[in-house]
């Protein structure tokens, strides 16, 4: 069958993974409410198109923390790649590298950050971190990717805690024995304290507060990007502590149920940070035209998460590369239906009318 869209995909990965793999991948907090409501979200915005302007010509290129890439698409940090395909994030490095846009590496995969660079030494790679209750962790693995060419380090700010995933309670989901959280292989001694998606649990430390991010800073060069921001009053205290970007999220609605959509968010997030750092939005983007809504309320670059491991499930590499191939075609025809300018203002509404204006970055 040709894989269409990238619901396409996500049917294949639903028929062909393991009930506890998919319910791992598939997973929201609780009710699933914000998880569900992260594809609604977009579905309630309409795009408000012009006509008859130029769109003979596109571009979809853009840079992120100064940096070209190909189309303002990247791959989120997700654990556990090899779950849905041998090679893991060895092949979503590889795609990425290909379609040369950015990968955020998860600290939780199951390919180590060295296999990852190996499978893909000129990929644009950022690496997302946790702040552990051992800070010697967290600093170590920051030395480890700056020193293997790990373009900026990405903070996960929205887990003192895990959310409660009740699919994954019920089929006590752990990782297969073969497999490992492979940047923590080693550190961690045979314990009795239970184990928590690949390490031993609290080993995340609840305490993390706005300090830290100065601690971060202290220790490494690379830029720091937030990941987890919701509110403006949060972004503004982002900007104060001297990140170079954030990323609207809930975590894939796996964290607080209830919380806003990441794209409703969106908005006044950008309006209050009025341009001083680059914001870039994940969750719910499903289509080519979630892309262009997303960015003509501001974002400048979105990330994908579960989409990238459908791909992986139905061809590794090559399913990755045809997920971001599929995105980047819808993204540049919805650009000329939309006839929307580059540098010029953009519209959408709501489902009600209401106008949510926004601009239309430069991508070149």
């Amino acid at each position: 069958m040709a894989m269409v869209c990238l619901t396409d995909f996500e049917e294949y990965a639903k028929e062909h993974l393991s009930k506890a793999t998919w319910d791992y991948y598939a997973a929201g907090a609780d009710e699933c409410c914000t998880r569900d409501d992260n594809l609604l979200a977009y579905k309630r915005i309409r795009l408000r198109p012009r006509v008859l302007r130029d769109v003979s010509v596109s571009d979809t290129r853009t840079t992120v923390q100064g940096t070209e890439i190909s189309f303002p698409v990247g791959i989120a940090p997700t654990a556990f790649h090899c779950l849905a395909w041998q090679e893991g994030e060895m092949a979503t490095a590889r795609a990425t590298e290909a379609l040369n846009t950015c990968y955020i590496t998860s600290t939780y995969s199951t390919c180590s950050v060295e296999e990852i660079v190996a499978a893909a030494p000129n990929g644009y790679r950022w690496f997302q971190l946790y702040m552990y209750r051992d800070r010697k962790l967290s600093e170590q693995l920051v030395h480890r990717v700056e020193a293997l060419g790990y373009k900026a380090l990405v903070l996960t700010v929205d887990v003192p805690y895990t959310g409660k995933r009740r699919n994954d309670i019920r089929n006590q989901f752990r990782l297969p024995p073969h497999l490992k959280v492979k940047n923590f292989e080693g550190v961690f001694q045979e314990t009795s304290v239970p184990e928590e998606y690949g390490i031993p649990a609290n080993t995340l430390d609840p305490s993390i507060s706005w300090k830290d991010i100065y601690w971060l800073q202290s220790i490494t060069h690379l830029p720091i990007i937030v990941k987890g921001i919701l509110t403006k009053e949060d972004a503004e205290l982002a900007v104060k502590h001297g990140v170079q970007g954030i990323i609207v999220s809930n975590h894939g609605g796996r964290q607080l149920d209830g919380g806003p959509a990441s794209i409703d968010a969106l908005v006044e997030i950008v309006d209050v940070v009025a341009g001083r750092i680059e914001i870039y939005v994940d969750g719910g983007i499903r289509t080519g035209s979630d892309v262009l809504k997303a960015l003509a309320l501001g974002a400048k670059c979105v990330f994908i998460g579960r989409p990238a491991v459908w791909g992986l499930a139905y061809k590794g590499e090559e399913g990755v590369r045809e997920v971001l191939q599929i995105l980047n075609d819808e993204f540049r025809l919805s650009m000329a239906l939309a006839d929307f300018d580059m540098a010029a203002q953009g519209g959408l509404q709501d489902d009600d009318g209401t106008n949510l204006e926004g601009f239309w970055p430069e991508l070149n």
